[in-house]
């Protein structure tokens, strides 16, 4: 379970999150929205450590992660795919998965688990990653973080940009990622996208979340919908 209670962070002297708590439980995939500026990515990267919370605590399964440099968090089992992939271009697919292998000494087993989820990757190994289309990079930056066998996946808008189809493969992946005890935090923009994957939505505004709710029931015409994010 990863748990952020009362985190203060942001940028120099520009405050961005203001006593932010949030609960990810094993097994669920926790989605956040909010509008632009809220603070859904800040967040993410203060969890990373790329950027230090000034006040609060991070903690995985009960282990304290806030003060930990930005190497070790990955170590400790949260993957995180961020917006715009963040790929090694010029790297084959087979590199990358490499360097996600690496990172936490995984071997061949992993590398054929992660390839079962993704097997278009299988056909493109010896491919550069720049040559890929977008759904196939969005594929391999997941991929990537799965290679850690991660206790937790950090998702920043991993469907933006992408065709129906590729959308499908998310978020079936994600859906079976559930049955293994992963702890999904989604950062999401697409209603739709929420509805078919969330156990629950947290509602960011203004660096804080002001509510959370089970996505269970929830229609496209909720109230927090427009009240949070303007849809």
């Amino acid at each position: 379970m990863l748990q952020l209670q009362n985190v203060h962070a942001g940028y120099g002297n520009v405050q961005v999150l203001r006593a932010l708590s949030l609960t990810a439980k094993a097994g669920e995939v926790t989605c956040v929205m909010g509008r632009n500026g809220a603070g859904k990515s800040t967040m993410l990267r203060t969890i990373m450590g790329q950027i230090r919370a000034s006040a609060g605590s991070i903690t995985l399964n009960g282990t304290p992660i806030h003060g930990l440099p930005a190497h070790e968090v990955p170590r400790h089992g949260i993957g995180y795919v961020p917006q715009g992939r963040r790929l090694f271009s010029e790297l084959t697919v087979a590199q990358n998965i490499e360097i996600g292998l690496m990172t936490r000494k995984k071997g061949a087993a992993t590398r054929d688990h992660v390839l079962s989820l993704f097997p278009r990757l299988r056909e493109r190994l010896s491919q550069r990653a720049s040559t890929l289309s977008g759904g196939e990079q969005q594929m391999l930056a997941i991929a990537r973080a799965l290679c850690l066998e991660p206790a937790v996946l950090l998702l920043d808008e991993p469907t933006e940009g992408l065709q129906p189809s590729m959308i499908t493969l998310i978020r079936e992946t994600l859906l079976a990622l559930k049955s293994t005890g992963v702890a999904t935090v989604l950062v999401e923009q697409r209603v739709d996208a929420v509805l078919a994957m969330a156990d629950q939505i947290a509602f960011i505004t203004a660096g804080t979340v002001a509510e959370t709710i089970p996505a269970k029931g929830l229609s496209h015409t909720a109230s927090q919908f427009q009240k949070y994010v303007g849809i």
